[in-house]
């Protein structure tokens, strides 16, 4: 016969074990909720990018850049609300520590976010946007943030966006005014990865990223180059000159221009499927 010490054991070990399975329910179900949450994040945030890029490009007879630049911000307001708001539905998700322990989840829409954020503020700003002012787009009308914005994933998207600036400044070349702007884009990018090299020391995949913007500003010195000597060799009207360049940007990016970036992108979605038990 079953002694009641023996059954009241038994049944607490029971409840021990399905207090387990929910709380490993919780987890995954959560886990879910945020993965999902990043991807669309991610997207909206890529569909910025390009948007912004679509409005720089749009009009050939605009070469102010501070036209461009307001015309650009304008437009990205309303995806950036978007976005903004996807995180704010975050909150209750990451209260307290949660955010530590699904930030490898949130990571990958947060740099993607951070990256079409900078952008925007540069085309707008023709500056770095600063670790506050990210901060404070993730934070609510009182200023009371959704989430600490960890530094990593700060300086991680900055790092992302040395990218978009080489196709900035390279689709900038055969435009009115564009060399000008290329160079300015090139002395720029050179300066945040002279930033950013101080830092790789404290945070591992910057290291790794420093490799892709070295070739993002090896490729913007070389288009700009590439124009200085052939533009050197001709005497002709600035409407000839210009087409020239823009075959000779033509054929020096085709096939090189996005050879990095599907794989940095690869690596940043693989992180989706990472478990931080």
């Amino acid at each position: 016969m079953t002694s009641p010490r023996t059954f009241d054991s038994r049944e607490s070990i029971l409840g021990a074990f399905e207090k387990f399975r929910d709380e490993l329910d919780d987890h995954n179900d959560r886990r879910e909720r945020l993965i999902k949450s990043s991807r669309d994040i991610t997207n909206l945030s890529k569909k910025l990018i390009f948007l912004l890029h679509r409005t720089v490009t749009e009009d050939p007879n605009e070469s102010d850049d501070h036209v461009l630049g307001a015309r650009a911000a304008a437009r990205a307001k309303g995806k950036l609300h978007e976005i903004q708001s996807h995180f704010a539905a975050l909150r209750r998700e990451l209260t307290g520590d949660r955010f530590w322990r699904y930030q490898r989840n949130v990571s990958p829409g947060l740099q993607e976010y951070i990256e079409a954020l900078s952008f925007a503020h540069y085309l707008e700003h023709r500056s770095l946007i600063s670790y506050e002012q990210v901060q404070s787009t993730l934070s609510d009308q009182d200023g009371n943030p959704f989430f600490v914005l960890p530094l990593e994933d700060y300086l991680l998207g900055l790092s992302d966006l040395t990218g978009e600036l080489m196709r900035y400044a390279i689709a900038a070349i055969p435009r009115r005014g564009g060399r000008q702007k290329a160079a300015d884009v090139c002395a720029f990018v050179r300066s945040c990865k002279a930033d950013f090299e101080g830092l790789t020391p404290y945070f591992k995949e910057l290291r790794k990223k420093q490799s892709v913007t070295a070739q993002s500003l090896e490729k913007i010195e070389d288009a700009t180059y590439a124009v200085v000597v052939r533009t050197s060799e001709y005497d002709m009207p600035p409407e000839l000159l210009d087409d020239l360049v823009a075959q000779t940007i033509s054929r020096a990016t085709d096939h090189s221009m996005y050879g990095e970036e599907p794989r940095r992108k690869r690596a940043r979605e693989s992180e989706y499927d990472m478990d931080d038990d």
